[in-house]
């Protein structure tokens, strides 16, 4: 991506809107790249909007009909935009129609781990399905958002085990680990690196995680496939997006400040912190990996 567009006169302010919670991933992602968009000049002020409710919904929607000058920024992950079209009979906006994909952001596994109320002995996917089957009112996981893919991949795991596991959402997946952590959930469902700053504590394990490889964050944990859930390969992205009305030029400008952001050691660094890994691509690239994403978890979706 040519440096160029970067170079205009800076924005005098910028806002990143988020639809979860300060400390969730979504919301790391885009503070470090604020940071670095002040930086490198793309806006004076880059500030980080977060616009929490609804699953997320209430970012997208704050972001449809904005001016498309590039000073409202939308990071979202791919459930918002690819799975709720699949689960809610009517939304407040079209992914396609009212946004404009600009840059895919960073990828993560997901990670399923339980808390206190499991015992000690649960250490494995299998084990952990086969003591939700003995004790069924306790067969309950957790997950940051109701109709997400963390939703739907959690049950996908009881479904493909013959269990009947009960989704509880929260409002983004700290709320959810902190009842984890407390010993009132079994088990939650969440972006693997929410669970990272945890596991020094001892009192979480993650017992699987979605990728195609075991994650270089938890290099101990097996993964899903694994575990014999041949199927139940999955990765996530938190792609960066602008109004509908924005330009080719705005789109180019704000692509190329990002590939910046992503790309300096400083920000590469502190993400993986999180479990995340930056991602960057072209706006082409990023509507592609949308359409792929929205097809692929269409009958994932009809099935739970």
């Amino acid at each position: 991506v040519a440096s160029g567009p970067a170079r205009a006169a800076p924005l005098e302010q910028a806002r990143i809107l988020v639809g979860f919670p300060a400390g969730s991933t979504p919301d790391v992602v885009a503070r470090r790249v604020a940071d670095r968009l002040t930086a490198n000049g793309y806006a004076k002020a880059v500030i980080v909007d977060n616009r929490t409710g609804a699953g997320g919904q209430l970012a997208v929607s704050a972001t449809k009909g904005q001016a498309g000058d590039g000073s409202v920024i939308l990071i979202s992950p791919m459930s918002i935009l690819g799975i709720y079209p699949h689960t809610y009979r009517k939304l407040p906006y079209d992914p396609v129609a009212d946004l404009t994909p600009v840059s895919n952001g960073a990828r993560f596994d997901y990670g399923f781990a339980v808390g206190p109320s499991v015992p000690e002995s649960v250490r494995t996917l299998p084990e952990f399905m086969a003591w939700a089957k003995a004790n069924p009112a306790q067969a309950n996981v957790g997950s940051p958002a109701p109709g997400s893919t963390l939703h739907f991949s959690a049950l996908s795991l009881g479904k493909a085990a013959g269990v009947e596991l009960t989704h509880i959402g929260f409002r983004g997946s700290q709320a959810g680990i902190q009842d984890l952590l407390g010993g009132q959930l079994p088990a939650m469902s969440s972006p693997l690196g929410e669970f990272l700053r945890h596991l020094s504590t001892g009192k979480l394990r993650v017992i699987g995680t979605s990728g195609a490889q075991r994650s270089r964050f938890t290099p101990q944990v097996p993964t899903y496939a694994e575990q014999g859930y041949k199927d139940m390969t999955y990765s996530e992205w938190y792609g960066f997006y602008l109004p509908a009305k924005a330009s080719g030029a705005t789109v180019a400008r704000l692509n190329a400040a990002l590939h910046e952001a992503l790309k300096a050691p400083e920000v590469v660094e502190s993400l993986a912190t999180f479990g995340l890994e930056p991602a960057p691509s072209t706006p082409a690239e990023l509507a592609a990996l949308l359409k792929r994403d929205t097809e692929r978890w269409g009958p994932v979706v009809k099935a739970i």
